[in-house]
């Protein structure tokens, strides 16, 4: 039997019960002969079945958010309300969530990983936004945020939330073309990290630049414009499941 099976006693009799009477027949003349009463079950090895069950990691849920030019407002905004939405219900799965954004010339991160509300609500007061968009530096503060996460035992999520058109490089100065193969290059690390993202773009009209970055990321990618909170939180939970983090489930019955 593997670890973490258990005996599945129904499953086992169903499969049983069907060959009751060709045993039965096959077994009572010797059962007989040496004056032994068959039990009223006759159960063999093969009749055996095992439930499965994975054990659940915890997830952290690292949003990064495009903090820069005149929609930042609504994406933090709906950021803070996701982050909030999630952490009201991850208690009892002992999750966590973290928030990142980027503007300017760099990135920050505003909530490292927690599990406290009261810390989130604190924490994410009075985001600043606008100014320019440093992409890559971005996606580079969250891989450092969800290499931490991994190396302490848990499923690092990343929730992008941007329009993907990066126009400030990594030496803070501008440049369109620069700046997006920088985001691009980012992307490959994340990778290469093999972490779970979701690319959430936010733009009012998506256009590849987003779809990029999330296909170099290997990103599941996820134009919603005008996205609110409740659907982006909803979004999370399920990259969250896909990477394993989602609650104990059982793998199904067979044989061990």
């Amino acid at each position: 039997m593997k670890p973490g099976a258990r005996l599945n006693l129904i499953a086992t009799l169903r499969t049983a019960a069907p060959w009751q009477r060709v045993r039965r027949q096959s077994l009572e003349a010797a059962a007989a002969a040496a004056g032994r009463t068959l039990p009223p079950v006759l159960v063999r090895a093969e009749d055996f079945r095992f439930t499965r069950y994975r054990k659940r990691t915890p997830t952290a849920t690292i949003f990064v958010v495009d903090a820069s030019g005149s929609a930042a407002m609504h994406r933090l905004a709906e950021a803070k309300g996701a982050v909030e939405l999630l952490l009201a219900d991850c208690y009892v799965r002992r999750d966590q969530v973290a928030l990142v954004s980027f503007r300017g010339k760099g990135a920050e991160l505003l909530l490292p990983p927690t599990r406290s509300l009261v810390r989130a609500k604190r924490g994410l007061a009075g985001l600043p936004g606008g100014g320019g968009t440093p992409l890559a530096a971005g996606i580079e503060l969250a891989k450092m945020v969800a290499e931490s996460v991994a190396h302490h035992g848990e499923t690092p999520v990343l929730v992008f939330l941007t329009d993907g058109r990066a126009n400030v490089c990594r030496n803070g100065l501008g440049g369109r073309a620069q700046a997006h193969e920088e985001a691009l290059k980012e992307a490959r690390q994340v990778r290469a990290a093999g972490f779970t993202a979701l690319m959430i773009d936010m733009a009012p009209r998506p256009d590849e630049k987003a779809r990029q970055v999330a296909l170099e990321m290997d990103a599941r990618y996820l134009p919603l414009p005008y996205a609110d909170a409740g659907t982006i939180s909803v979004a999370a939970r399920s990259v969250a499941g896909d990477s394993g983090g989602g609650p104990p489930r059982r793998a199904g019955s067979g044989r061990s």
